[in-house]
């Protein structure tokens, strides 16, 4: 299967990414699988996929949650090495599309005390649900690479 179709079947053709690098095939390893796999986990139990109600929480907590995504992708490139070159293609690309853009944003407002204002912490939280809608999508791509079964796939508790 190409990377066009791929990223088409789940709905991620909004992504910014080279027409030859679409052309390429989508053959996902054993590394793949198992880099999939730990982020998967990591996606799967962080605010990045989990509603975050209201009155509960913390937007400072939340973002440094999301951000620690950073580090924690780049450990699973390590650790899996060119083992894991079909995952590691995704991940970067979610990484600096997706998740930088709104990291940057927001650490900034964070560090000048934004957090404060009740109207920033609610535009924080809009912007953190329209960045869950997309992580909720890579976190069921990542399932689907790892080979869970789309029955066993369980992206978003059910909502408080």
């Amino acid at each position: 299967m190409k990377w066009s179709h791929w990223l088409e079947e789940w709905g991620m053709t909004s992504l910014q990414i080279n027409a030859s690098f679409l052309k390429m095939e989508f053959k996902p390893k054993d590394g793949d699988r198992d880099a999939a796999w730990e982020m998967y986990i990591e996606l799967l139990t962080r605010v990045t996929t989990q509603p975050l109600p209201k009155d509960h929480g913390d937007e400072e907590t939340a973002l440094t949650s999301i951000y620690s995504l950073f580090g924690i992708t780049r450990e699973i490139i390590k650790k899996n090495k060119r083992d894991c070159l079909e995952f590691t293609k995704l991940a970067i690309i979610i990484l600096n599309q997706k998740i930088r853009p709104f990291t940057a944003k927001w650490h900034k407002i964070s560090v000048q005390n934004g957090f404060n204002k009740p109207e920033v912490c609610e535009e924080f939280r809009k912007d953190l649900e329209e960045l869950q809608e997309v992580l909720i999508k890579y976190t069921d791509m990542l399932g689907d690479i790892a080979k869970i079964q789309k029955s066993e796939r369980l992206t978003r508790l059910e909502k408080s």
